[in-house]
């Protein structure tokens, strides 16, 4: 009885471990399934090498050790062709298999590649795939369903058998989505929109997570995924919808503050342009959205506004987290020009009329150069010779 008190505190970790859900090797979707067959296969294929190399080990240990004088014992021997055929060949060829299988594993469980089938045995119909907008905040997950128009809060709610197709971004900093029951794990960034597609096969409630570290309350970014039937999933969008509270552009702005732990809570209206706003980083008025200004820019850029006029905006997460304030401060400030008035409006009159400067006849050091002359390059330099010389020189006192 001694004997088993003393081993009992072996028993504790294992007791502590049977509480555990192997949900990465017990999913529930088809996406999941394929991920945790391609895992164990990829896994099996190893223990090909790696069980025969740990029993050598023990042989080896065993049969060669100082005390067996029957071993046989050749100080010379350098070489065998047979040995290291088997040493190189067969590691050689698991390698290969585990490169093909990841090759085609990996194209065919593509996150951004639409659902092929239902499940195993169940081809797909035209079934039309859930769209959740989802918005990695800090901290915690945004879920917006465009087709119902609802929204949800550290809660998903969806239909079993249902193909889902998730639109992710962020609103500060990167972070990773993950269902394991579901379907693998992808990124979502500011100023990008990543896709995952996945499915549920079954009835339940499980666990999402954000898998990558985002700040100080990264490990309270838990929610549940809900997967439920088809009628009860309509029954739970118009008991939303019925329920009340809108989330527009500046009830978003609020729930962005970074906040910790925070339950769950819907939406019965959704500004139907939020999600374009949050990926285009403009939810705020008056902000320039991304699309405008790529647009701006594959037109040629705005020119001497855009150079005479810069603005600064302060970085979304950088104000929300409230960081080490900037030199000039958090608001936004402008840059009119590098000179004063006085000064720029005498550098744009002037003009070619002012004397060439001197040519340097010293030679060239680089390839490809032109020759100094009279080019742009001397004609915007002219206006800060001619301005850091204003006491010396009579001509510019005239101009």
């Amino acid at each position: 009885m001694m004997r088993i008190i003393k081993r009992a505190p072996w028993l504790i970790p294992l007791m502590a471990l049977s509480a555990c859900k192997a949900e990465v090797l017990a999913p529930t979707g088809d996406i999941a399934a394929q991920q945790r067959d391609l895992l164990v296969w990829a896994t099996g294929i190893m223990l090909i090498i790696i069980i025969p190399v740990l029993v050598l080990v023990v042989l080896f240990a065993w049969r060669y050790r100082a005390r067996n004088r029957d071993a046989s014992y050749a100080p010379d021997w350098s070489h065998s062709t047979k040995l290291e055929l088997v040493i190189w060949a067969i590691p050689a060829l698991i390698i290969i298999a585990l490169g093909a299988m990841t090759w085609v594993g990996t194209h065919h469980l593509d996150p951004y590649r639409p659902i092929q089938r239902v499940s195993a045995d169940t081809p797909l119909t035209d079934q039309t795939p859930l769209v959740v907008e989802t918005v990695s905040l800090d901290w915690k997950w945004l879920f917006i369903y465009p087709e119902q128009g609802v929204a949800s809060v550290n809660e998903l709610v969806v239909p079993v058998d249902r193909p889902i197709e998730f639109r992710l971004t962020s609103s500060s900093v990167m972070n990773a989505f993950y269902i394991p029951s579901m379907a693998g794990m992808i990124y979502s960034m500011p100023g990008m929109e990543t896709t995952l597609h996945g499915i549920f096969n079954a009835e339940g409630t499980f666990q999402g997570m954000a898998s990558h570290y985002s700040g100080a309350g990264f490990s309270g970014m838990r929610f549940k995924a809900h997967a439920i039937t088809d009628a009860d999933f309509d029954q739970w969008a118009a008991e939303t919808r019925e329920a009340g509270g809108e989330l527009d552009r500046a009830e978003y702005l609020d729930l962005a503050r970074p906040s910790e732990n925070v339950a769950p809570h819907r939406y019965g209206a959704v500004d139907a342009q939020l999600f374009p706003r949050v990926v285009n980083m403009c939810v705020e008025d008056g902000k320039i959205c991304m699309a405008e200004m790529m647009d701006l820019d594959r037109q040629g850029g705005t020119g001497l506004a855009g150079t005479m006029n810069m603005q600064s905006l302060v970085q979304d997460r950088v104000a929300q987290r409230g960081e080490r304030a900037p030199t000039l401060g958090w608001e936004p400030f402008y840059v009119s020009g590098f000179c004063s008035p006085a000064e720029e409006d005498l550098m744009l009159t002037l003009r070619a009329d002012l004397p060439p400067p001197p040519v340097d006849a010293a030679p060239l050091r680089g390839h490809g150069l032109d020759h100094p002359g009279t080019g742009l390059v001397d004609m915007l330099r002219r206006p800060a010779r001619v301005l850091t010389g204003l006491s010396r020189d009579p001509d510019a006192d005239e101009l």
